[in-house]
C-alpha cells in the first residue's frame, strides 16, 4: 500500500514533469512539431509510476510519434482537442500487464493533451498569419508590378508604332529591291509581335478597354474547346468538362473571357502528359461563378507558386512561352473583380481556380 510519502513523491514527479513539457511547449518552434511531440513523450514517461514499462503515442494531424509500438496492453487515452475540434490524441500504454494507471496519471496525460492542443492552435495560428502575409506581399508586388508594366507599355507604344509605319514606308519605295524588302519585312514582323507583347503587359496592367456585356459561359468554354480540339488531339490529351447547366451567365468582356479560358486550357495542356486528362469545371453560386481548369501534369514547384501570375515569369524552356500568358490572365481577372489562384492537386497536377463575379 502505498504511504504518504511515496504519494507526495508521485505528484512531485507530475508536476516535475508538467513543468518539464510546459517548457518545452513555450521553446517550440513549427517546423520542429515532430521533435517537440518527442521530447513531450519522453518527457511523459518520468511523470509515471513505472517509467521503464510505460510508453506513449501521440498522434495528430500534423504528426504523430511513438515512444514504442502500439500493443493491446493496458492503457489510457486523452483527446486532443484544437479550437474544440478533434484533432488526435494522447495514449498512454504499459507493457507489463500486472501494472496499473493511477489517476493522477489520467489527469496528467489531460493536462498534457490539452497543452499540446494550444501549441497546435498557436502554430495553425502562425501558419494563417504567415499564409497571409506572402499573399499580402505578393499582392503588393503584383500592384508594383502592374504600375511599372503600365508604364514601359505607354512609353513603347509610340516607338513600335512609328517602327511600324516607316518600315511600311519603305517597303514601298524599295519593292523592287528585294534584298531591301525581305529586310524591312523582318522589322515589320518584329515590330507586330512587339506590338502583340505590349498589348499584353496592357492587359496585365488592367488598361485595355472593355466592353462589358452578359456572357454565356458555357457556351464560351464549349466554343474554345471546338477551337483547340486539334491542339488536345496533337498533345494526345483528353479532357472532360463537368457543368450542370447549358446557361451561366455573367457580365464579362467577351474577348477578355476567351482569353482566360484559351490561356488556362493551352497551358494545361502544355504541362499535360500523354494520355493525360483536363478536366474543365464550372460552378455557381448567389454571388460568383466558379472557373477550374485542372491538368495532370508534374504540378508547381513552391516558387512557382508564388509567382506564376508575375510578367516574364515560366517554367518553360527558352522559346517555348514568353512568361506572359498567366500573368495576361490575372490581369483580366482583376480587371473583372475577380480572384485567381493556382494550387497543387493532391496526386498530380496542378488546378487553376478563377472566380467571379456575376454582375
Amino acid at each position: 500500500m502505498a504511504t504518504t510519502e511515496d504519494n507526495l513523491k508521485e505528484r512531485i514527479k507530475e508536476l516535475t514533469c508538467l513543468y518539464e513539457i510546459s517548457s518545452i511547449i513555450v521553446n517550440a518552434e513549427i517546423d520542429q512539431i515532430e521533435e517537440t511531440l518527442k521530447a513531450i513523450a519522453f518527457s511523459l514517461k518520468k511523470g509515471f509510476q513505472f517509467p521503464k514499462q510505460t510508453n506513449f503515442a501521440i498522434k495528430t494531424t500534423i504528426c504523430s510519434i511513438e515512444t514504442k509500438p502500439i500493443d493491446e496492453t493496458i492503457n489510457i487515452k486523452s483527446e486532443i482537442l484544437v479550437f474544440n475540434k478533434k484533432n488526435g490524441f494522447v495514449i498512454a500504454f504499459l507493457s507489463d500487464d500486472k501494472s496499473s494507471f493511477l489517476k493522477e496519471e489520467k489527469q496528467l496525460l489531460d493536462s498534457v493533451a490539452l497543452k499540446i492542443g494550444n501549441l497546435l492552435e498557436r502554430i495553425e495560428i502562425q501558419q494563417n498569419e504567415m499564409s497571409l502575409k506572402r499573399q499580402m506581399e505578393r499582392a503588393d508586388r503584383l500592384s508594383i508590378l502592374g504600375e511599372i508594366t503600365a508604364g514601359i507599355a505607354h512609353e513603347l507604344n509610340t516607338p513600335l508604332a512609328n517602327i511600324l509605319g516607316f518600315a511600311e514606308l519603305l517597303k514601298n519605295d524599295f519593292k523592287m529591291e528585294k534584298a531591301v524588302a525581305d529586310d524591312l519585312d523582318k522589322i515589320i514582323k518584329n515590330a507586330i509581335f512587339s506590338r502583340e507583347v505590349v498589348k499584353k503587359l496592357m492587359f496585365f496592367a488592367c488598361e485595355m478597354p472593355q466592353e462589358m456585356q452578359q456572357v454565356n459561359l458555357v457556351s464560351s468554354i464549349k466554343n474554345a474547346l471546338t477551337l483547340l480540339d486539334a491542339s488536345f488531339k496533337k498533345a494526345q490529351v483528353r479532357y472532360i468538362f463537368n457543368v450542370k447547366k447549358e446557361e451561366i451567365l455573367l457580365k464579362a468582356d467577351t474577348i477578355q473571357l476567351t482569353q482566360i479560358i484559351f490561356n488556362l486550357i493551352i497551358n494545361a495542356i502544355y504541362f499535360s502528359p500523354e494520355n493525360g486528362l483536363i478536366t474543365i469545371e464550372v460552378k455557381e453560386n448567389e454571388n460568383e461563378i466558379i472557373l477550374k481548369i485542372s491538368d495532370e501534369g508534374k504540378g508547381l514547384s513552391e516558387d512557382a507558386i508564388e509567382k506564376v501570375f508575375e510578367p516574364f515569369f515560366t517554367t518553360k524552356p527558352t522559346g517555348d512561352g514568353s512568361g506572359l500568358g498567366l500573368s495576361v490572365v490575372h490581369g483580366i481577372v482583376a480587371s473583372h473583380r475577380g480572384k485567381i489562384s493556382a494550387k497543387n492537386n493532391l496526386n498530380r497536377g496542378a488546378t487553376f481556380k478563377v472566380m467571379l463575379p456575376k454582375s
